[in-house]
């Protein structure tokens, strides 16, 4: 056992259109997808060009594959009817735009784009060759990253998707300046300090065999509590933000419960949502709403890591017993607190501080680690141990040593140090607007992107790094053979899904479905040389050789 799992991250950017505050969310994410599903088909027919591949106007967008998506699945063993759930739970349907909408769109030519471009094509889904998903999600453009393996492949492919936002950007804002369009913005933030919150999820495969019961009571004290490392800070107390203060979470103040299965109304601490998009005997993910959006490296690896060590010691029955009278009221309180002192209440009468219970599983994890580890930590179960550590032992001696390292605490002493030089109280609405542009994903723009470029807060992954895996899959996980079907074949995908493939042959009515139920199959290892094949019928015949029975479709079994 290693912190090593499957893993990823999903990211509901804010959007604005700049000088239009009332401009259509909906009508604006689409411009985001549409236009990024544009540059990715203008850059791959710029690569195809001159190959075996096929010519003409370049295929734009993949589709999605709803077959495997089942939000109303309940891991308490049930499955909740359609005329309870709340409408935007139906996530296993392709989003739909209003009159109103449809009427609000406009899709403006960018110069980068060639010209035989079918400018009017609407993009509201769409898999990009990294592997990962980028859609409109309700109101707000998303990134879904491609399944990666490791804490440091989850920041690095999670940050290609800051990345990804920073491009679409950039280009809408040249379709702008030829067409006076507004322009757009995204940030990476979690509310829009009027009552609205959107999610930064997480994902995680666990072992279908553990209790989905186990899994809840041992999470609800450390998600409580992790913030203190992984908030990414906020201006502002309540939904609204209305209360005067700063708090170590944007998202601590939207939960209302423990458990449940919805994600945008009564949002629970721990989801149960049971929807594992690989085989469900074997394989569970764990959905988890409660996270911030992180820029900071070291707040992206350590949420991703100890939560990862944390789901260890539930499944070796090694979790320690820290069980929290009222986790909502204790995920609050913790928020509320940047001095990260205040305590909250166990059922066992003691009283123990954020830090103090954050400690409990740190020890456990070590002791579990070294034990199913005796010749030694794997790299990055060591990084992971060795970083959680510092973090507490930092937090606990003086919370703004880690302004170099997490996002609440360089985003407090960054607003701090405004308040000190202009007097300003904390509900003056510049503090607001200086947190908003923290999350700015613009390089040149978003404060946390520059005091990275000034060395004043630290970095795990080096830039180009990143940039590059915005554009290609990870090698170790069947995202490499989802991202590199979509770069090899890109007109011949008609939808494609986390577990799933769906391809049409050229000239021909009939196409195949790829079925991938196995997280760590089809990997670059596997599957590099199949790919070779001269055309996407051939492919999917050296596919069916490899893997009998996972291609439909075709008369090939």
């Amino acid at each position: 056992m290693s912190v090593r799992r499957v893993m990823g991250s999903e990211t509901e950017f804010g959007v604005l259109a700049v000088g239009e505050p009332q401009a259509n969310a909906t009508v604006l994410s689409t411009r985001v997808v549409t236009g990024y599903a544009l540059r990715v088909a203008g850059e791959l027919s710029r690569e195809q060009s001159g190959s075996h591949s096929s010519h003409g106007q370049p295929h734009v967008g993949t589709g999605w594959d709803y077959g495997s998506e089942s939000p109303l699945s309940d891991a308490r063993g049930y499955t909740m009817s359609r005329d309870r759930a709340h409408p935007s739970q139906l996530t296993d349907r392709a989003p739909v735009l209003t009159a109103e909408e449809i009427a609000a769109e406009t899709i403006t030519e960018s110069a980068m784009y060639t010209e035989d471009m079918d400018w009017r094509k609407v993009i509201m889904n769409t898999v990009i060759p990294n592997g990962a998903r980028v859609y409109v999600d309700h109101s707000h453009p998303e990134y879904s990253s491609p399944e990666v393996t490791t804490p440091l492949d989850a920041l690095t492919w999670d940050a290609a998707g800051d990345v990804v936002a920073a491009r679409a950007v950039a280009d809408l804002a040249r379709g702008a300046e030829n067409t006076g369009t507004p322009a757009v913005n995204l940030y990476k933030n979690n509310t829009d300090n009027k009552s609205v919150s959107y999610g930064a999820h997480e994902n995680y495969v666990v072992d279908r065999a553990v209790a989905f019961d186990r899994i809840a009571a041992a999470l609800l004290p450390f998600f409580a509590t992790r913030q203190i490392m992984c908030g990414a800070g906020r201006v502002g107390l309540g939904v609204d933000g209305f209360q005067p203060g700063f708090q170590l979470s944007q998202r601590a103040d939207f939960f209302e419960r423990t458990v449940g299965l919805e994600t945008t109304i009564h949002r629970p601490i721990v989801n149960t949502r049971d929807e594992p998009h690989a085989d469900d005997t074997k394989y569970r993910r764990l959905h988890v709403i409660i996270g911030d959006a992180n820029l900071s490296h070291t707040a992206t690896l350590l949420k991703f890591g100890t939560t990862s060590l944390v789901l260890n010691l539930i499944e070796h029955d090694r979790v320690p017993t820290v069980d929290l009278v009222d986790p909502v009221a204790a995920l609050q309180t913790v928020s509320h607190d940047p001095t990260v002192t205040a305590t909250v209440a166990l059922r066992d009468g003691r009283e123990l501080s954020a830090v103090d219970i954050q400690r409990e599983y740190h020890r456990a994890a070590v002791g579990l680690e070294r034990e199913l580890a005796p010749d030694g930590l794997d790299r990055d179960t060591h990084q992971v141990l060795e970083l959680w550590d510092q973090v507490l032992s930092d937090l606990a001696q003086d919370p703004t040593l880690l302004a170099d390292r997490l996002d609440w605490a360089a985003k407090y002493a960054l607003l701090t140090a405004y308040r000190q030089r202009d007097g300003m109280a904390w509900d003056d609405p510049r503090l607001i607007a200086i947190d908003l542009q923290y999350a700015d994903v613009r390089p040149e723009k978003g404060l946390y992107h520059r005091l990275a470029a000034a060395g004043r807060i630290r970095t795990l992954v080096d830039t180009q790094t990143i940039e590059r895996a915005a554009d290609r899959p990870p090698e170790d996980t069947r995202a490499w053979f989802r991202g590199t079907a979509v770069r090899r074949f890109p007109s011949a995908m008609v939808s494609v899904g986390w577990d799933s493939v769906n391809v049409e042959f050229p000239g021909i009515r009939r196409g195949a479905r790829i079925g991938m139920p196995e997280p760590l199959d089809l990997t670059r290892e596997i599957t590099g040389e199949w790919f070779d094949a001269p055309d996407v019928e051939q492919w999917v015949h050296r596919v069916a050789e490899h893997r009998p029975g996972t291609v439909t479709g075709t008369g090939i079994n």
